[in-house]
């Protein structure tokens, strides 16, 4: 086992299973590479998304609404916990770790939330629509299948903006909604300092109105008679009257911009370095982002291959999904339903449910604090007495985290009451805590 072998687990996986650490010691770069090079969408994942369960659950809810039923919701709710389960237990096997925090991370930059009741159903449909087959793609395509996908169309009510002189604008007197357009300039594409105004947020709003969604498949439709007619200026290029190709040109400009690629780069820096970044990592992942047009197969390539992304075993800290997955990983456990939900409303987290569309936040700072340390720690010893103890907690530890082990870790676990409390402590250690 070495120390690249733990950064290439936690760092760039999801954590180390049993067996991980020793596997992928001969070439940790290689295990990373060779996942980029055949990446593939997990068949459970693929068949959830076959059928019309979105649909389905939309329209129960909806009919459910209309009838004043209190309990509409509900199919909405059970759906997202259904597939929040069949998005974790397939996380906690995967052969593919690096890509599927890669899918993490994408989502959370592209986010939706289920603090807007609608969305609910949506967000994982979402994930495995918009982000997944995007990966090891191009950036520009996942902007536009976010952008028009009906859970990012719902959650910043682009689905109801209507431009003003748009046949039905003009009718109604309805209003444009900048919501979307001010996301996408803001937090999708060139960032709050990317050199944007006011007068480029209502012209990208007009640019894609009509932009909704299909009602009975809840799948995307554009309406042309609330799409605002005319030319629109947007950063200071003019686009034409054509329909839907009209927002997806301006989105495939907007991903081709010098301060989209550098708030891109940044964020991964982040990521996959430190809470402030040596801007050297920013511009080398920047300059390989706008040398290849956003192919972000090899943009991971370029994350894979940078020194500074393996300087520091533990700089980063795990996030409460993170935690709890990797606790997962390592003890090669099965969550329940009961057991996800119980999970992370102890530790004050939800999938997809971030508080507004920056998502959560990616800092150590944010992630980090006495009050989520102690829940952690409670969470730790909960999910040890429910766990079956296969091995020693101390050769528990040695799969986790041996490269890192430091001497007073190692002495607590050996001396801990119980196979149970051994296990807690290896979850609750500054080490499985860190990646």
């Amino acid at each position: 086992m070495n120390l690249d072998a733990f950064i290439a687990c936690n760092r760039f996986g999801l954590g180390a299973r049993q067996g991980d650490l020793a596997r992928i010691s001969g070439d940790p770069k290689g295990w990373l590479k060779a996942q980029i090079q055949n990446s593939f969408t997990p068949t459970a994942i693929a068949n959830a998304f076959a059928g019309n369960a979105v649909a389905d659950a939309m329209k129960q809810y909806n009919e459910g609404k209309k009838a004043q039923e209190k309990a509409a919701f509900k199919p909405l709710r059970d759906l997202y916990v259904q597939q929040s389960v069949l998005r974790f237990n397939t996380q906690v096997k995967t052969q593919q770790p690096f890509i599927e925090r890669l899918v993490m991370f994408w989502s959370n930059h592209f986010t939706v939330s289920i603090r807007k009741r609608q969305v609910t159903a949506f967000v994982h449909q979402f994930e495995a629509q918009a982000i997944r087959p995007h990966v090891m793609g191009s950036f520009a395509d996942m902007l536009i299948a976010s952008s028009k996908h009906p859970a990012m169309l719902l959650y910043l009510d682009n689905a109801i903006s209507i431009g003003p002189n748009s046949p039905m604008g003009k009718r109604r007197e309805k209003g444009l909604n900048e919501n979307l357009a001010r996301e996408i300039l803001e937090l999708h594409t060139l960032g709050v300092n990317g050199g944007y105004t006011q007068d480029d947020v209502i012209a990208l709003a007009k640019i894609i109105t009509g932009w909704s969604n299909d009602k009975d498949t809840q799948t995307f439709m554009f309406r042309p008679q609330i799409h605002e007619t005319g030319p629109k200026t947007l950063l200071g290029k003019t686009y034409q009257e054509n329909g839907v190709a009209e927002g997806e040109e301006a989105l495939r400009n907007l991903a081709r911009h010098p301060a989209t690629a550098k708030f891109i780069a940044t964020k991964l820096a982040r990521h996959f370095i430190a809470d402030e970044p040596p801007q050297s990592a920013i511009d080398h992942l920047a300059g390989v982002f706008t040398r290849t047009n956003g192919n972000l197969k090899e943009v991971s390539l370029a994350l894979v291959n940078l020194q500074e992304c393996w300087a520091d075993p533990l700089a980063r800290f795990k996030s409460p999904y993170e935690f709890v997955l990797s606790a997962y990983r390592l003890l090669d456990a099965e969550a329940t339903s009961g057991e996800l939900v119980k999970s992370f409303e102890s530790l004050n987290y939800r999938p997809f449910d971030a508080s507004s569309p920056a998502g959560y936040a990616d800092t150590n700072t944010a992630l980090i604090s006495p009050d989520a340390l102690l829940k952690r720690i409670e969470w730790a010893k909960f999910f040890a007495k429910k766990s079956s103890i296969k091995i020693p907690p101390l050769t528990l530890a040695d799969e986790a985290f041996a490269p890192v082990m430091r001497e007073e870790t190692k002495f607590i676990i050996s001396g801990a009451a119980s196979g149970q409390d051994g296990v807690a402590f290896v979850l609750s250690s500054p080490e499985f805590q860190r990646r």
